[in-house]
């Protein structure tokens, strides 16, 4: 049975990105393979999606990058957080297990569920 494709949810994308550059220099397509690979492939990020949101990152400060070679062999940017990154990372990471905690309880209440 395959897993169903699910589409991010609105602002996740910067902090899936942040937990996965947390582990050490990543590239682009490195950054969209691992999400899709922890997730057992039901979180998908698109091209279109994480090079505007990986730049917008570098120019906020949070991630820094530098050129090197890939394991093919081309050049590749490869991505990784600075300070500043993680005390975000850290930060929406509180902020969304509260989320998650708060949307559990509500699903979990009797007569919560889909009628």
């Amino acid at each position: 049975m395959s897993a169903r494709k699910t589409e991010l949810p609105q602002g996740t994308l910067d902090l899936l990105v942040h937990q996965v550059a947390a582990h050490g220099p990543i590239h682009g397509y490195g950054i969209a393979q691992r999400i899709r690979q922890i997730s057992p492939e039901v979180l998908q990020v698109r091209q279109r999606s994480l090079y505007p949101a990986l730049h917008r990152l570098e120019n906020r400060k949070l991630l820094v990058a530098e050129w090197k070679p890939s394991d093919t062999g081309r050049d590749a940017r490869f991505y990784r957080l600075t300070r500043k990154g993680r005390a975000q990372l850290q930060e929406q990471t509180e902020s969304w297990a509260r989320l998650a905690a708060a949307v559990g309880l509500i699903l979990g209440t009797a007569g919560g569920g889909a009628q």
